[in-house]
């Protein structure tokens, strides 16, 4: 329930900016900024992860990220003016960013054996949710205006609080009987991990920086560029949804190989591939094609579900999983945060929006060189040293026996 109410605050604006800029003035360098906050949000969040984990339950935090996106969203929708939509923009996803990062430490924490399955079932409602807003968005902003479309999502996120409040509830009632378990208390050993001294850490930001890059800006910027090339408002918040819905066949699969693989590299190639060869149709071919092209960079968001299971894949203990998530998220969305506003500056009339998808080919090649430096059959714990008993992986585990 919680990915399923992860993302809409992201994907149900790019549709909209037509209608919404006929009452809050969206410009080029707005819309940028727009398209950045996700990325940037997401980044503080992961930089701000090792100390919260090492203060905070993690259910606890999942509870306030949940109150964070669904402020947001209500307080979106109800902007009076561009610098209150904004805020609230940035609020909602300072909230997606905690999820972001708590997710991977709390499969490892509750189902240590199962992390490839959920990280499936997790990467799969993410992409439902995004192209059910951004397909619902028109549809729903015709019927009843651009803030009931926008604001609407804030329901989602509210139910999706309700079995975390229950899970917190029965704990309770649990430690008033006997003594809580001492895995549900913040580990100790989390700072004693430090991803930014392995390749492992780095490997991971770089993924991230070069699949979320692409991907916010494509969520940013798709409409725009398929109404420049004369498709209608509704036609291209439908190839949005499109582009959203094909990171559900990509996630089903690429968790489930990539726990397999030993060495999972040309995986993360073959995503760089669609990417690239999607770019390539939407700027050479005719528009009549555009559906092709769009397909194709559609799949190449696998690599965002390649980034999260490789969270899990190169860590061993719940600690490690929080530590690598909260480093690699931190630094790659970071620098993703560059992607979309880069983007609508890049682009100038009659240029095709040439400049613009090459400046996002240079993310693929960072991509690239992410998934070449986590290629390598090791865990972050070795990496940094540490080991905690009785926290093992045992996927980990077993691949660094095999190997």
């Amino acid at each position: 329930m919680v990915a399923f109410s992860a993302r809409e605050a992201v994907s149900a604006v790019s549709p909209l900016l037509g209608p919404i800029s006929e009452d809050l003035p969206l410009d080029a360098v707005i819309t940028g900024i727009l398209g950045m906050l996700p990325t940037a949000g997401f980044a503080v969040m992961g930089f701000l992860a090792l100390p919260l984990l090492r203060r905070f339950q993690l259910e606890h935090l999942l509870l306030v990220s949940i109150l964070m996106t669904t402020l947001g969203q209500v307080g979106r929708a109800l902007g009076w003016n561009i610098s209150a939509f904004l805020v609230f923009t940035w609020i909602a996803m300072l909230g997606i960013g905690v999820v972001n990062v708590v997710i991977p430490p709390l499969l490892m924490k509750y189902f240590p054996d199962k992390t490839g399955v959920l990280a499936t079932l997790h990467v799969t409602l993410l992409g439902i949710s995004t192209a059910l807003a951004a397909q619902a968005a028109i549809p729903l902003a015709n019927l009843y205006g651009w803030r009931f479309s926008t604001g609407i999502w804030s329901v989602l996120s509210t139910v999706a609080a309700i079995p975390w409040l229950i899970v917190l509830a029965g704990r309770r009632t649990v430690a008033r009987t006997k003594k809580p378990r001492a895995t549900h208390a913040p580990s100790p050993h989390t700072d004693a991990i430090k991803p930014w001294r392995s390749s492992i850490g780095w490997g991971a930001a770089l993924i991230f920086a070069g699949c979320s890059s692409n991907t916010f800006a494509a969520l940013t910027w798709l409409p725009a560029v398929l109404i420049d090339k004369g498709m209608s408002q509704e036609t291209a918040g439908s190839m949005l949804a499109l582009y959203s819905i094909l990171g559900l066949p990509v996630g089903l699969i690429v968790p489930v190989a990539v726990v397999r693989m030993s060495r999972p590299l040309p995986i993360a190639i073959l995503f760089v591939v669609t990417f690239a060869a999607g770019y390539g149709g939407l700027v050479f071919t005719p528009p009549a094609f555009a559906m092709v092209w769009v397909v194709m960079a559609g799949l190449g968001q696998g690599a965002y579900s390649f980034a999260f299971t490789m969270i899990n894949k190169r860590a061993r203990t719940q600690a490690g999983s929080g530590a690598l998530s909260g480093f690699a998220q931190g630094v790659g969305y970071a620098l993703a945060s560059t992607g979309p506003f880069l983007f609508g500056l890049l682009h100038h009339p009659g240029d095709g929006w040439l400049p613009s998808f090459g400046m996002l080919g240079a993310w693929l090649l960072v991509l690239t060189a992410g998934a070449v430096m986590v290629n390598k059959p090791r865990l972050l714990e070795d990496a940094s040293r540490v080991v905690q008993p009785g926290l093992e992986n045992p996927m980990a585990t077993d691949q660094q026996k095999t190997t």
